[in-house]
């Protein structure tokens, strides 16, 4: 079993745990922060079993039909996640709004020790998930980071309601709480959603690409270039290279490219060498 799908596995374990001592808890408890997180948890964990699934399919290995294989199944999971991350917040917002007009009494000793309880789990799996590198595994460390924090504010709030006496407190946490899920998922899902486009990843800056390959000995131009992601974390290159060496020193220029690539985290890359004067299927490179 890979680290992703290991490190998949262990979130979807950890939210479905803590969903079910948020619903114990928030029944005892009466906390509609509790009640509502567990809601949003309990859509979670259906979406992290899917992202679960799909890692462990996206491991196969590439066939005659699927050349690429099936990793691609890894972003497609990222972006079912992230859909349901944002229906669940919009959810739990509308049953949020109605306390603020009538609030009601809340255990705040016993939220202050499932707020704990939360801090410690989500922390844990957050930090576990972090170093991931694939989109799945971006927005699931964001998910289990913005619990994380979303536990301190709510431990934080506890703490108020059981020396003040505010239960208006707990409504409010739950709104601006999902209000910065609601942010971070949008995020990432407009983040999916290019790479499903097969758009330049974020982290990835052509221009800065682009000067990186014309600065190898020998290269005049370049152009064509086409940048993309399989789900994520494996970036393809793809360009015509213009270069005054073409009968002399072809696989040197291209070592040379491909290293320099490997430096923008670019690990497969496709040129095409060109000598001046020569015409590609979009561009004629005309002598000067």
């Amino acid at each position: 079993m890979g680290d992703r799908e290991k490190n998949v596995g262990f979130a979807a374990a950890l939210n479905i745990l803590f969903t079910v001592i948020e619903i114990i808890g928030g029944l005892l408890t009466n906390s509609l922060a509790l009640l509502a997180d567990a809601l949003h948890d309990f859509v979670d964990s259906f979406a992290l079993i899917i992202a679960w699934l799909a890692e462990k399919k996206a491991k196969q290995p590439t066939t005659s039909k699927m050349t690429f294989g099936y990793r691609r199944l890894s972003l497609l999971s990222a972006g079912f996640t992230a859909i349901v991350i944002i229906a669940g917040s919009l959810l739990v917002i509308s049953q949020a709004i109605p306390r603020l007009v009538n609030p009601e009494p809340v255990n705040a000793e016993g939220v202050i020790l499932i707020a704990i309880i939360g801090v410690t789990i989500n922390g844990l799996g957050y930090f576990r998930l972090k170093k991931g590198m694939s989109q799945s595994e971006k927005i699931l460390s964001w998910h289990l980071m913005e619990d994380t924090l979303g536990w301190i504010v709510l431990l934080t709030g506890a703490v108020i309601m059981k020396f003040w006496n505010e239960p208006v407190i707990d409504p409010i946490m739950t709104i601006g709480f999902m209000i910065f899920v609601l942010w971070g998922a949008s995020k990432n899902a407009k983040e999916t959603l290019n790479i499903l486009l097969e758009g330049v990843p974020a982290y990835i800056d052509i221009d800065k690409v682009r000067k990186a390959i014309l600065s190898i000995e020998g290269v005049k131009r370049v152009h064509d270039i086409h940048i993309w992601s399989l789900e994520g974390e494996t970036v393809i290159l793809t360009a015509h290279v213009v270069e005054n060496k073409y009968l002399q020193e072809p696989d040197t220029i291209k070592q040379s490219i491909k290293s320099e690539l490997k430096r923008h985290h670019i690990e497969h890359s496709t040129l095409e060498l060109e000598g001046e004067g020569v015409c590609s299927e979009t561009v004629c490179v005309l002598n000067r």
